[in-house]
């Protein structure tokens, strides 16, 4: 006798024509991450732009938050396979803050308090793609969900944007992250399914 009834194919799992293949739905918002949680205070808090040469702008919060604030509404997709469409966030453009940024970088690693880095490429990062969001859901940014302040690059998975971001470096050359150098796929289109190297 089977021990899986005929017809019985687990726990349903919503699909619905906009998630990228492999994703399924969800409701509620996952909460992983790759060490402790950092407790940022916003008045130490700051963020940087480092070039390429060594050239460094820098914010902290109040700045930042004086800086045009976008509303923005997202899906978003985990490597680990859920998807959570129409999030709404609000955060800086990563244009405005580049903007006068003189580089020719093509490459950026984001940094983050508690030491996690991920890369991308720099046109990745700009044309209305990423922000620094500091809320979520018209409340500010909870730790668990990267707060005081995180990286949003909705299009690639979530890996990519980076919790509690605390700077950007521009480089000349790629330089993979933390995930990127255990096996993640370096760039991470979750409509191509790049989930680890060699997908």
């Amino acid at each position: 006798m089977g021990i899986v009834s005929p017809g019985f194919f687990g726990r349903r799992r919503d699909r619905a024509p906009d998630l990228p293949p492999g994703q399924y739905l969800t409701k509620d918002f996952p909460v992983l991450s790759a060490g402790p949680t950092p407790q940022v205070s916003t008045e130490v808090w700051n963020f940087s732009v480092t070039t390429e040469t060594g050239e460094v702008k820098r914010w902290n919060w109040a700045e930042l938050n004086a800086l045009s604030v976008e509303r923005t509404t997202v899906d978003l997709h985990c490597v680990t396979k859920w998807s959570k469409l129409a999030t709404t966030w609000e955060g800086v453009s990563l244009d405005t803050l580049l903007a006068g940024v003189e580089t020719s970088a093509e490459y950026a690693v984001a940094n983050s308090y508690g030491g996690y880095t991920t890369n991308l490429p720099l046109e990745d990062l700009l044309d209305g793609k990423a922000w620094i969001a500091v809320r979520y859901d018209g409340e500010p940014l909870t730790p668990e969900h990267g707060g005081p302040a995180r990286l949003l690059v909705p299009h690639l998975y979530l890996w990519k944007s980076a919790k509690w971001v605390r700077g950007i470096r521009l480089l000349n050359d790629d330089e993979p992250g933390f995930w990127e150098s255990v096996g993640y796929h370096n760039y991470g289109d979750p409509w191509r399914e790049q989930r680890y190297w060699g997908d």
